[in-house]
């Protein structure tokens, strides 16, 4: 019987990693990017899917860093790749070493896309373009000192503004390296040198050989710039982000000259238009001048006049304002006086004599109503007294009444029906009273 082999996990597994690495060292394949993941390490991790698959995929940092444009959800791409298989989870994926876009170049891509950001953060916007100078004194040419483009623009420079200063700082404008002089120039520029303009210039090329003023360090110092940038790369039709991002894009770098300063010629014309302007202006004016002198002049008064009339209103001023002080000072005086008189009469002394005065009237008055209070309060007392002497119950006991009261009860008796035989009562009489027991009773009635 044959004998049956038994993989553990890990060998299978291991075996179709070999497979699958021995099968496919590298391939290109191409599809659609989606769940694009880019964590701190800067690995890119994103599916990669058709109509009817899909497979994992993963871009180290290392080879993403060298691409010239951005991964995005929905980007179609072209990419050489290796399948790996991730034996702790038992998934393959595909390790690319190399993506570009399908259908659009890398580089026009890479545009896009940093033209789209830059924008967005406003670098382009217009209130950022700083004046050209209208009659610069020194300008500094970054470029390089080798080409055509250097001799182009000196000849332009002689020919129309020869007064002109030039500063040539050379750099290169070609390859990866000019990423890194051209940032470094305008930036000695900005720091070290007096210069009243900067002009950036190249001859036209292909879109490889213009990637450096695609790019975002060039683009960034250019806008950090503190003196005005002239971008003049390429031929008419070529547009970088250098140029947008400049305060002024020269169609080529003899353009830029021209842009850069006025024309000796031009402005020797307007001189002498102005000059000759200037001159009628003044004649004019001095012939204006003229005619308003002779007409002032004929105006002018004797000054020895003018002063004896005003040595007159003086005096008629000094008169006039004497009375009105002396006018014033009398208003003033009756004023004060009649003060004084009110013063007088409400003077406090016053004051306390009156009050004085009036607390002994009100004395007087006081002690007459308390005396005719009191008197009237007698009278009424002893006829109150009268009154209740007159009705007192003792006179009534002295004329030979009694008064009975039952003595369980108390009360009064007033009539025959309150008492009963062999009730004990209290007879109160004139001189004392006496304790009775009813033997019988009549109620004074007949019978008929």
């Amino acid at each position: 019987m044959e004998k049956k082999e038994i993989y553990s996990v890990s060998s299978l597994t291991g075996d179709i990693k070999a497979m699958l690495e021995n099968r496919f060292p590298y391939i290109w394949i191409y599809g659609e990017i989606s769940n694009l993941r880019i964590p701190p390490s800067g690995h890119c991790y994103f599916t990669l899917k058709d109509a009817t698959a899909q497979i994992s995929c993963v871009m180290f940092r290392g080879q993403a860093n060298r691409m010239t444009f951005r991964l995005q959800d929905g980007m179609t791409i072209t990419g050489l790749g290796r399948i790996g298989l991730y034996e702790p989870r038992g998934t393959y994926q595909i390790i690319f070493e190399f993506i570009e876009p399908k259908g659009t170049g890398a580089l026009q891509l890479a545009f896009e896309q940093l033209k789209r950001r830059l924008s967005d953060e406003g670098i382009f916007d217009a209130e950022r373009k700083k004046p050209l100078p209208r009659f610069p004194k020194r300008i500094a040419l970054v470029t390089s000192p080798s080409g055509a483009v250097v001799h182009d623009m000196m000849t332009v420079f002689h020919l129309r503004y020869p007064s002109v200063a030039l500063l040539v700082v050379p750099v290169r404008v070609q390859g990866p390296q000019a990423s890194v002089d051209i940032p470094q120039a305008l930036a000695h520029l900005n720091r070290h040198t007096a210069v009243d303009l900067i002009i950036v210039a190249r001859g036209g090329g292909s879109i490889e050989d213009l990637s450096p003023f695609n790019g975002e360090p060039i683009a960034r110092a250019i806008s950090e710039s503190v003196i005005p940038v002239i971008s003049a790369v390429g031929h008419e039709t070529d547009y970088t982000i250098s140029d947008f991002t400049a305060d002024m894009r020269a169609p080529t770098p003899t353009a830029a000259a021209s842009m850069a300063v006025p024309e000796k010629r031009r402005l020797e014309e307007e001189h002498s238009v102005m000059h000759t302007r200037l001159l009628g202006a003044m004649t004019r004016r001095l012939d204006d001048g003229r005619s308003r002198l002779g007409a002032l002049s004929r105006r002018l008064v004797d000054p020895r006049k003018k002063i004896y009339d005003y040595r007159l209103r003086v005096d008629d001023l000094t008169r006039c304002l004497a009375r009105a002080m002396h006018r014033e000072i009398k208003n003033h005086r009756a004023g004060h006086m009649w003060r004084c008189d009110r013063l007088a009469k409400r003077s406090p002394m016053m004051a306390v004599k009156d009050g004085r005065d009036e607390i002994e009237r009100l004395k007087r008055r006081l002690n007459r109503a308390m005396d005719l209070g009191i008197s009237q309060r007698r009278e009424t007392l002893t006829r109150h007294d009268t009154n209740l002497t007159a009705l007192s119950p003792q006179l009534v006991l002295n004329r030979g009444y009694s008064i009975i009261r039952d003595m369980k009860r108390g009360e009064v008796i007033t009539r025959v029906s309150q008492v009963t035989i062999g009730a004990s009562l209290d007879v109160v009489l004139a001189d004392g009273s006496l304790e009775v027991v009813v033997e019988r009773s009549d109620d004074g009635k007949k019978e008929i």
